[in-house]
């Protein structure tokens, strides 16, 4: 796939300019990881048919299902944000990546934890059950440290392998976030629900 290959010079694409590039090459450049994109966004649909059992027990299951893809992809486009920007300030380098990581963890535990109580008391609200609202509640938790953590990763590898950080990124953070982060709802719904 010609489409998704680095320029052979890796500062190159720190040095694109967005009105003097043929369009050709801004399509070229963004191709190949739409492609791959749409392809894993299929991912989804096949995590969500791998649970239909689940979800046809519990439909109330269904009903947060925006909530949580909403949430892990929010909390990654914003990781994903700030390092591409701190890499871009060389405040960030891929030799960073451990200590990264561990300071999205611990920032997605907190803001996670924060989002946790929130959700906890807003599907209470729902009267749905306490033990929805649990489930839904420690997803939100376990996605904000999941997306955290990928939303850093994510650029720095796309920086090692010589991909522009900013074309890859978010989307790709965007598409695993909500197949894994169905994941985690389905396996934390299995172990707090009684009924699946």
């Amino acid at each position: 796939m010609g489409a998704v290959a680095a320029p052979s010079d890796p500062d190159e694409r720190h040095e694109f300019d967005y009105f003097g590039a043929p369009l050709i090459r801004v399509v070229r450049s963004r191709l190949g990881w739409l492609l791959l994109l749409f392809i894993g966004g299929t991912l989804t649909g096949s995590v969500l048919q791998h649970f239909e059992g689940e979800l046809s027990k519990v439909v109330a299951l269904s009903f947060f299902i925006p909530l949580i893809i909403g949430t892990g992809g929010n909390a990654g486009s914003q990781t994903v944000s700030t390092i591409i920007r701190a890499m871009a300030l060389k405040q960030v380098h891929v030799k960073d990546a451990l200590r990264v990581a561990l300071r999205e963890m611990s920032s997605g535990l907190i803001l996670g934890g924060i989002l946790c109580g929130v959700a906890i008391a807003r599907v209470s609200l729902w009267g749905v059950g306490p033990s929805l609202a649990l489930t839904v509640g420690l997803t939100i938790l376990a996605v904000c440290i999941w997306a955290n953590v990928m939303g850093a990763l994510v650029p720095l590898l796309a920086e090692k392998f010589h991909f522009d950080p900013t074309v890859a990124s978010a989307p790709l953070i965007a598409t695993l976030v909500d197949a894994t982060g169905l994941a985690i709802y389905m396996a934390i719904a299995k172990a707090v629900l009684k009924e699946i």
